[in-house]
């Protein structure tokens, strides 16, 4: 079978970024943006969390190992919250985005904190709204009011929801630990992250421990994490109001001291507010790394990919594994093909990544048993639009972020979102694209059971030229039949 060389694709943009080894700081600060989107926080709320956790760590006496595992325990202290987000959404009108980020400012074991900060539930939603609003807009993807008023219209209208059972809001705490040890991270990273949700005294999760049996390092966390949502909300001084209401209940007295010493002496939120560019906030957080100039080899990069992948297909029991299937399905292609080695490589971390846009989707449109409405497709077909620019903060994924963000596009400017022609299609793009509509058609989804070989080859066949790409169809097709022969 003879299939086109890649160097005959039309390239539209030509990145070849070294990519063997990327700085550390760099990669794990960009894809935090990702887990924002899930926590429906106002975006660079993780940026923000770590360096007011870094300057309350800092002037606590940590030392800097120390204060390295914190670092990376306040940019990824949200990595396991996709893994409720199916249970969550039929408790809270599928909108679990933004509940998660409404239960941060709750709780549940009795009076609303928002009330007592003069912030009603509807108010509450009304501000996470807002943060998916600015999320949205500011992709460019739409004018300022319309994604406010579009979410707002999905499913249900959006309602104060009843108080759920404590438990609904449980985070997995044990798949946020492993996610990291996944990474390659320290264990006082892994439990720091465990025990963000602990309380000092004592009526936290998962373990109820109290006062200084909670790791440091989770205790300077959730104060962290606090300042940021509350300052969010109501302004720097508000938060640190509601740090010493909550000091000796749900926070060290000692840390909220150092907190409070830090915002009267004006260093603690420099470079750190919501209505800051996020450039700003992030220069701040990659010079706040103890370890300057760490770099990553490509068996460290591959791995966080794939931490990352999980993150995004835990979201629904519908894509578990989607991300992974993708990244293997294009692999096969890749090499059928003859790719190099690097390009294999390229192209497996390429579909790991494809979907990270999705976790700004609410899981009721993702899991709806009917046809999308019209507002409903409009949310999904800004996610590609959502994975680009979110790798597009990382220097060496340039390229990446152009090919990832193109796996809806079709050969004749039929997809989205940009519409895009076959001459500005890589092969890279292609075979992606191809490897997530067999991966998603080989999967079951609330409207449909999984389909066959044979199902699935109907299917795609009727795309092909017009849509997908020939060369990486026959491959595909090709390796499956190889594969299923040496089995």
């Amino acid at each position: 079978m003879i299939f086109r060389d890649s160097t005959s694709i039309a390239r539209p943009q030509v990145f070849r970024e070294e990519t063997g080894r990327i700085d550390m700081p760099e990669l794990i600060s960009a894809l935090s943006y990702a887990l924002d989107l899930t926590e429906g926080a106002v975006p660079g709320h993780a940026l923000r969390s770590c360096v007011l956790g870094m300057r309350i760590g800092a002037k606590a006496g940590l030392s800097q190992a120390e204060l390295s595992d914190l670092y990376y325990a306040l940019l990824l202290k949200d990595i396991g919250q996709t893994s409720n987000a199916a249970h969550m959404s039929g408790i809270v009108d599928g909108q679990s985005h933004i509940h998660l980020a409404q239960n941060r400012r709750e709780n549940w074991r009795g009076l609303h904190a928002t009330t007592r900060l003069g912030i009603t539930p509807r108010e509450s939603i009304r501000r996470s709204l807002l943060a998916e609003q600015r999320a949205i807009a500011d992709i460019g993807l739409a004018s300022s009011n319309e994604p406010f008023d579009l979410l707002a219209r999905i499913g249900r209208p959006v309602e104060p929801a009843p108080v759920p059972q404590e438990d609904a809001f449980t985070p997995s705490w044990d798949r946020s630990a492993g996610i990291i040890a996944k990474i390659g991270l320290s264990s006082a990273t892994a439990e720091a992250v465990r025990a963000i949700d602990e309380r000092w005294d004592g009526t936290g999760q998962p373990g109820r421990w109290l006062g200084h049996r909670i790791p440091m390092l989770a205790r300077i966390a959730a104060i962290a994490q606090h300042l940021d949502v509350f300052a969010s909300d109501k302004g720097p001084d508000n938060a640190i109001a509601v740090m010493r209401t909550r000091s000796g209940k749900w926070f060290d007295p000692d840390l909220v001291k150092v907190a409070a010493s830090l915002h009267r002496d004006q260093t603690l939120w420099r470079g750190c507010l919501d209505i800051l560019p996020e450039a700003e906030t992030r220069a701040a957080v990659l010079e706040l790394e103890p370890r300057a100039g760490l770099k990553l080899g490509p068996e460290r990069i591959d791995r966080i990919c794939e931490a990352f992948s999980d993150v995004v297909d835990a979201k629904s029991p519908f894509t578990v594994v989607h991300s992974l299937g993708v990244a293997d399905s294009a692999m096969m292609i890749a090499e059928t093909m003859g790719l190099s080695a690097k390009r294999t490589q390229f192209v497996r971390r390429a579909a790991l990544l494809h979907d990270l846009g999705k976790l700004r989707i609410p899981t009721a449109v993702l899991e709806k048993q009917g046809k999308l409405t019209a507002e409903e497709f409009m949310l999904v077909k800004q996610h590609p639009a959502l994975t680009k620019k979110i790798l597009n903060r990382i220097p060496a994924f340039r390229e990446l972020a152009q090919v990832a963000g193109s796996h809806h596009e079709k050969l004749d400017g039929t997809g989205y979102p940009n519409n895009l022609r076959s001459e500005d299609l890589s092969i890279e793009t292609r075979i992606i694209a191809v490897a997530d509509v067999y991966t998603a058609l080989s999967e079951e989804r609330p409207y449909r059971e999984s389909l066959d070989l044979a199902q699935i080859t109907a299917i795609m066949s009727k795309d092909i030229p017009g849509k997908l790409d020939p060369q990486s169809f026959e491959a595909l097709l090709s390796a499956l039949k190889m594969d299923r022969a040496t089995a």
